[in-house]
């Protein structure tokens, strides 16, 4: 799940000079979900997992897909202006 920050950082990021018209924010991981790579990818990896909300594009792959699974992605901003992303867990729906 994306917050509307998230959906607005991913939107800037991956609509940037140059950026292939459906390009999306590619999240990996090589370490089981010790750590994650973020990279701007033109089209998904053939078994990535896309979400899709309000013109943001993210793809992941397995292992990233089953750890966001309960989890939401956030952004803001550090100090230097950059975007920064943050990862809580989901509220409970009853």
């Amino acid at each position: 799940m994306l917050t509307p920050t998230a959906v607005e950082a991913v939107r800037d990021i991956t609509s940037g000079d140059g950026a292939p018209q459906d390009a999306g924010l590619r999240i990996s991981t090589p370490d089981d979900a010790q750590s994650f790579h973020l990279a701007v990818a033109a089209e998904p990896s053939q078994d990535d997992e896309v979400l899709t909300a309000e013109g943001a594009r993210v793809f992941m792959d397995r292992k990233a897909a089953e750890f966001f699974d309960d989890k939401i992605l956030d952004a803001g901003l550090d100090a230097k202006g950059n975007a920064t992303f943050v990862v809580g867990p989901q509220a409970a729906t009853s």
